[in-house]
C-alpha cells in the first residue's frame, strides 16, 4: 500500500464506523447500472447526465434538465375566450365590486366573455391582458392585485411608508389604486 492509499474508500470507512450499512454493492448482487442507464449517459453527452446517488450508482435517468431559481409566476390564471373586439390587444383590471377598467377603447360590456373566462379561477380585484389568437378566439391572462382607497392622494402614482411598509400605488379609477405593499 502506498503512503497516502487507503484500503477503502473513505465514505465507505466512515458508513462502518457509524454502523450504517450501505447495501451490497452492485457486483455483489450481480447486477450493475441497466444497458438503458449506460445508454442514456452515453448519448445524453451531459444533458441528462447525473452524479452519482449516496450509494455511487449512477441515477437511470438523470437530472432535470433545468439548474437554478426558477422565474417567478408572471400570471395567477390562464384562459381562452371568444369575443368580437376592433383590437388586437386589450388590458384591463377587475376592481372587487366586478367593475372593469379598461386601458383601450373598447365597446361596453365587450369584455364579459374574457373576464369571465378568468373568474371561473380567480376571483376580482385582478389585473388582465388578453391577446387575439385566431377566430375571434383570445388569450387572457390575470394576476391578483390589491386595492385601496386613497381619497386624498394627487395625481395617478404614490409611494409613501404605512406601519413599517413600503406602499406604492398606481391610481385606477378616481380613488381607488392598484397597491403593492413591501415591509421595509
Amino acid at each position: 500500500m502506498g503512503f497516502f492509499r487507503r484500503d477503502r474508500p473513505l465514505h465507505e470507512q466512515m458508513a462502518e464506523e457509524g454502523g450504517l450499512d450501505l447495501g451490497p454493492e452492485p457486483s455483489e448482487t450481480g447486477r450493475g447500472p441497466s444497458r438503458l442507464a449506460g445508454l442514456m449517459h452515453g448519448l445524453a453527452d451531459g444533458f441528462l447526465t447525473a452524479p452519482p446517488d449516496e450509494f455511487g450508482n449512477p441515477s437511470p435517468l438523470g437530472e432535470v434538465g433545468v439548474h437554478g431559481v426558477p422565474r417567478a409566476r408572471r400570471w395567477d390564471v390562464v384562459a381562452s375566450a371568444r369575443a368580437e373586439l376592433p383590437v388586437n390587444e386589450v388590458h384591463f383590471s377587475a376592481l372587487p365590486d366586478g367593475t372593469l377598467i379598461v386601458a383601450e377603447d373598447v365597446p361596453d360590456g365587450s369584455l364579459t366573455s374574457l373576464a369571465e373566462a378568468i373568474e371561473v379561477t380567480l376571483n376580482p380585484p385582478y389585473r388582465a391582458e388578453a391577446v387575439k389568437r385566431e377566430d375571434g378566439v383570445w388569450a387572457v391572462a390575470a394576476s391578483r392585485i390589491l386595492v385601496r382607497e386613497f381619497p386624498e392622494a394627487e395625481g395617478d402614482e404614490l409611494e409613501l411608508v404605512e406601519d413599517g411598509n413600503v406602499v406604492i400605488g398606481r391610481r385606477l379609477d378616481g380613488d381607488l389604486f392598484e397597491v403593492d405593499v413591501t415591509p421595509l
